[in-house]
């Protein structure tokens, strides 16, 4: 805020010097020299209303106040309009205590008779009419409280804890907007950067893979890689057994200028007069010990070869070279040389598609093209065929790539409750202090409405038909319908004294009807007592606004924390503080079935995409997929992490630890049904459902998150899927996934 607030100071500055307002330039530069906090300065506030009180100027008191009704309290709900009026009067009456106690009662008589219009018809002011004839106020029972330093004092306080409030959830000046669209566009610029750079690195690998698969109609004869296959082994013992000279000259073998660049010989060694290939391979190694190599490297070549055109001259000429040796029998070598020669007669004697077929089992070569028809057995580039089967099992791996992440951040503690509505357009979030934040993410993130509650809201939940209407639980027993267009609730429904707790909230698909968890007081703070709380689930008609029925739950009447319906709202499952798992039939209103589920309280239920299995997390850190055709039988169990679960602990300085019990969704499901997003203690976890051991399969982690996550949504309304975690430090992140379908 504060860098938005200096940056936005710099533009109107350059805007003055352009316009060339240079008396107002120099005004602001003075306040601004007495301004330590850039941003909104409540103390700046009531000192500007103490000064117009002090100085007696009434119109400058009355216009000052003006502004601030157009500027913050038009936009607060009508709930709030009687704080306002009381907090006008009493500024008023401040200003007329004060000329009464600086003995200026001309100042007093002015404003009555400016104001008696506007006061003459309330009821408060009745009385106050008499003051300027009443020669000692300070002594009149009526008057006395008000010539009091307490009174005045607790009139500044409450005012100046008025204004902080409004000002921490009211939206920002659009000028402050800049800096978050500076930083928003050059996000969106180094994202394309980025994705640029991976479109040229998957063009110039497509390119590639195109000349590699193109290069492959140019490949030797077989009896010629063979060939230099067979000098690998002559050269690296040749090589590693004599001496290299000075003087020798690099020269290309004759068949390298026709492979590829893993195939190029070195220079050839030196030779004396009548050396042959059979002389040089004195150092080859016994193949009968040492089986070929699978892959050759570098080919030999001796001093003078000529080109060879049919697989017969080849085979003369391999077989009058051992005729050629002088003295092979001084060589102690002799042996190994004559075993070699031999292979080689023996591989060269062979026909075409038989050398073909042992290459193709060391993985060297293709099949010769008369059998093209046949899938290759290996790729001309192995790390090439390799990296490329990494890269398809990763992207078989890998269902979703996250394209992009966005924070929500206007709210400033915890939060409890987030959740996006049916068409996916708008996000309700509620934290720990009672504020409840509407807002948008298509095109942008912005803030559509603020509610602010005088008591302490537990639940929300949207409501189906229409989507605009919230369901808001309160904990003093009541439940408040509020449209989030108009701004403004449209019905409050007291649902029970005894059970003042709504702990959860759920609409039915039809919109006709909502289901209502209450239970009754407990301390939170307290251990967990062994016998739960006692609660209510109760039935409530929308559009009468009247309850239907109550539910029977039995054995004993137990606070109800999860609700869900199926899809078209025929049955109800609820996750019970006693960790019993119930399923109610909603065309009977009765219970269908219900078994223990958890050892604990059941913090979370969902039906499954099928809606044949239901999905429950506990208090005892278990995740456990139920069939509700054969009562009580698990599925599938998969033990979770604290941080998936709950309780929830953020740690801060000097020892200080806040522990916060799960109240919203743990877990979500996307459009299909086979992938699932779990809190963690530094972002969202999606996993993969399986039929198999272990239940959940891990595949992506969103991240971004400094504090537990402690509740999740995912909205699959979109074409791209939008994951909502939410953390204990405020932050919402906004994650947009893209699905890649196999």
């Amino acid at each position: 805020m504060g860098s938005a607030v200096e940056r936005t100071d710099e533009h109107v500055r350059e805007y003055l010097i352009y316009r060339g307002f240079t008396s107002t330039l120099k005004h602001m530069d003075t306040e601004m020299k007495s301004d330590k906090e850039k941003g909104f300065r409540v103390d700046k506030i009531i000192e500007q209303l103490q000064q117009f009180v002090q100085s007696f100027d009434l119109c400058g008191l009355r216009e000052y106040w003006q502004y601030l009704d157009r500027r913050l309290f038009c936009r607060l709900e009508d709930v709030y309009r009687s704080t306002v009026n009381k907090l006008r009067t009493s500024l008023y009456r401040f200003y007329v205590i004060n000329t009464i106690q600086k003995g200026n009662l001309e100042k007093t008589q002015e404003f009555f008779q400016k104001q008696a219009l506007e006061l003459q018809t309330q009821t408060e002011w009745r009385d106050w009419f008499i003051l300027p004839f009443i020669g000692t106020p300070e002594q009149n029972p009526a008057f006395s409280p008000y010539f009091s330093r307490q009174w005045a004092d607790t009139f500044l306080v409450s005012l100046h804890n008025f204004l902080s409030v409004l000002f921490q959830c009211s939206p920002q000046p659009v000028l402050l907007s800049f800096d978050s669209e500076v930083q928003k566009t050059t996000s969106l610029t180094e994202e394309n950067e980025q994705l640029r750079q991976m479109l040229f690195a998957l063009q110039t690998e497509c390119r590639e893979q195109r000349e590699g698969e193109e290069t492959v109609h140019h490949k030797l004869p077989l009896y010629v890689q063979n060939m230099d296959r067979l000098g690998d082994t002559e050269l690296d013992l040749v090589s590693s057994q004599r001496p290299v000279s000075t003087a020798i000259t690099p020269s290309r073998n004759f068949f390298s200028t026709f492979l590829p660049q893993g195939r190029r010989t070195p220079g050839k060694l030196p030779q004396t007069s009548g050396s042959s290939p059979s002389q040089a391979a004195v150092g080859r190694k016994d193949p009968s010990t040492n089986p070929p190599p699978a892959k050759s490297k570098d080919g030999f070549q001796a001093k003078e070869v000529k080109p060879v055109s049919s697989q017969a001259s080849l085979s003369e000429a391999a077989s009058s070279q051992p005729q050629q040796a002088t003295h092979p029998s001084s060589h102690p070598r002799h042996k190994r040389v004559q075993d070699h020669e031999k292979e080689r007669r023996e591989l060269f004697s062979k026909p075409p598609a038989q050398t073909a077929e042992k290459r193709g089992e060391g993985g060297e070569v293709e099949p010769p093209p008369d059998t093209s028809s046949d899938p290759p057995e290996s790729c001309s580039d192995s790390r090439g065929c390799q990296s490329g089967r990494e890269r398809g099992g990763l992207s078989a791996e890998q269902p979703f790539i996250k394209l992009s992440q966005e924070e929500y951040g206007e709210h400033h503690s915890s939060i409890m409750h987030c959740r996006v509505d049916c068409s996916g357009r708008r996000v309700a979030s509620l934290d720990v202090d009672g504020v409840i934040k509407v807002w948008s993410f298509n095109p942008i993130m912005q803030t559509k409405a603020t509610i602010m509650s005088k008591s302490p809201l537990l639940s929300l939940e949207w409501a189906t038909k229409p989507d605009r209407l919230l369901l808001l639980g309160s904990g003093v027993g009541t439940v408040r319908l509020y449209d989030t267009d108009a701004k403004k609730n449209l019905y409050e429904m007291n649902i029970d004294e005894t059970h003042p707790r709504i702990l959860s909230l759920a609409c039915s698909p039809s919109g006709s009807s909502f289901v209502c968890s209450a239970a009754a007081l407990s301390g939170d703070s307290a251990p967990r007592l062994p016998v739960p709380v006692s609660g209510q689930l109760l039935l409530w008609d929308t559009k009468t606004v009247k309850q239907q029925l109550q539910f029977s739950l039995e054995p004993d009447p137990v606070a109800v924390n999860c609700t869900a319906f199926n899809h078209n709202g025929n049955l109800l499952v609820t996750g019970a503080a006693d960790g019993v798992i119930r399923l109610f039939d909603m065309q009977r209103y009765e219970s269908a079935m219900s078994w223990r589920a958890h050892d604990g309280e059941v913090y979370s239920v969902e039906f499954s995409y099928d809606e044949n299995t239901v999905f429950s997390i506990g208090e005892d850190g278990k995740f456990i997929q139920w069939n509700i055709h054969r009562c009580g039988v698990k599925q599938s169990e998969q033990a979770l992490a604290q941080d998936a679960t709950g309780p929830f602990i953020l740690s801060g300085y000097s020892g200080y630890k806040q522990v916060q019990v799960p109240r919203g969704r743990l877990f979500a499901f996307d459009s299909e049904g086979q992938h699932i997003l779990t809190c963690s203690s530094s972002g969202g976890l999606i996993y993969r459902l399986t039929d198999r051991e272990p239940a959940l399969e891990s595949v992506l982690s969103l991240g971004g998150h400094k504090a537990p996550v402690v509740t999740v949504d995912w909205c699959s309304a979109v074409d791209c899927g939008t994951c909502l975690t939410a953390s204990m430090d405020g932050k919402i992140k906004l994650s947009t996934l893209l699905a890649q379908k196999s």
